[in-house]
C-alpha cells in the first residue's frame, strides 16, 4: 500500500471513530433526577408530613401489626408507613399469609382480633360495637390489619385464617354493599374507591379500633384521623381525582334504541 493510500485510510478511519464517538455521547441521556425524600416520613418533599405526625409516636396498651401485601408495600398511597410512624407499638409485615416464623408475637398465640368484614364463606365475626360494650381488662392485646387491595386481602385473610384460628377472632366494622364509598379519600378526595359503605382504609380501621378498645381511644382516633387527612390534603394538589367509571351501555339496547329513533325519523318524513 502506498503512503498516501495508508494516511487516507488512517484518517477515514479516526473520523469514522470520532462520529461514531459523538453519537454516543449525544444519544446517552443523563439519568433522571430524584425527588428528594424525607428522612423522616419517608414521602416526597412537596408532601411531607412531618408537621402533621406526633412529636412523640402515641404509646397504646395494644400491639398493632399490619399484614402488608408486597405490591401495597410499593403504592405511594399506603397508610402503613405513616400508621407505624403514628403508632409506638404498630409493626408491619410484608407478606402474602400469616404463618410460624413472621411475628415472635403472634407465634406466642395471643388473645387478639383481625378486622375483616365476614362474609357467607368466613369465619363468624364480631361487630365494632359488640367490642365496645367489654371492659377494658378483657379486650385483645394485639389487632391485626390487613393492607392491601379488596380483592388481596380477601386472599391473605383466607390464606392466613388457618395460622390465626387458634388465637384471633374476626371482627367487622360494618359495611353496606348497597352504597359506596365511606372513606376519607372518598369523602373529601377521591383518590382510591373504595368498594362499599363502611369500607375504609387501613389506617381508619385501625383508628376506630383504637378508639373502642383503648382507654383513651377517642383522642388517639383524632389524632389519626387528623394525619390522615392532612395527607389527602396535600396528595390532592398532585393527583387527579378518580371519576368514577360510566357504566356502558348495553349493546342490544343500544341497537333497539337506535331502530326505534330511525323508525321515528321515518315517521316524521312520511308525514
Amino acid at each position: 500500500m502506498e503512503p498516501e493510500e495508508e494516511e487516507d485510510n488512517n484518517d477515514l478511519n479516526d473520523n469514522l471513530h470520532l462520529h461514531l464517538l459523538s453519537l454516543s455521547t449525544t444519544t446517552t441521556q443523563p439519568p433522571p433526577l430524584r425527588r428528594p425524600i424525607c428522612p423522616n416520613c419517608s414521602r416526597p418533599g412537596p408532601v411531607c408530613l412531618c408537621h402533621a405526625l406526633p412529636t412523640q409516636p402515641i404509646s397504646t396498651t395494644a400491639q398493632i401489626i399490619i399484614v402488608h401485601h408486597p405490591h401495597e408495600a410499593r403504592h405511594k398511597l399506603s397508610t402503613t408507613p405513616v400508621l407505624t410512624r403514628c403508632l409506638a407499638n404498630a409493626t408491619a409485615i410484608v407478606t402474602r399469609r400469616l404463618r410460624h416464623g413472621l411475628s415472635p408475637l403472634l407465634d406466642q398465640s395471643p388473645p387478639a382480633i383481625y378486622l375483616f368484614p365476614s362474609s357467607p364463606d368466613s369465619s363468624p365475626a364480631v361487630t365494632l360495637s359488640h367490642l365496645r360494650h367489654r371492659p377494658f381488662d378483657n379486650h385483645p392485646s394485639v389487632v391485626i390489619a390487613f393492607d392491601a387491595t379488596w380483592k388481596h386481602a380477601r386472599e391473605m385473610v383466607r390464606a392466613s385464617e388457618g395460622f390465626m384460628s387458634g388465637f384471633a377472632t374476626r371482627v367487622c366494622l360494618g359495611f353496606d354493599e348497597s352504597t359506596a364509598g365511606g372513606s376519607i379519600y372518598d369523602s373529601e378526595l377521591v383518590l382510591r374507591k373504595e368498594p362499599f359503605r363502611g369500607c375504609v382504609t387501613t389506617m381508619e380501621a385501625v383508628a376506630r379500633t383504637l378508639a373502642v378498645v383503648e382507654p383513651n381511644g377517642p383522642e388517639i382516633e383524632d389524632r389519626l384521623v387528623g394525619v390522615l387527612r392532612e395527607m389527602v390534603r396535600l396528595q390532592a394538589g398532585f393527583l387527579k381525582p378518580i371519576k368514577p367509571r360510566p357504566k356502558l351501555a348495553n349493546n342490544k339496547g343500544t341497537a333497539q334504541k337506535k331502530m326505534v329513533a330511525v323508525g321515528a325519523d321515518e315517521k316524521s318524513e312520511s308525514s
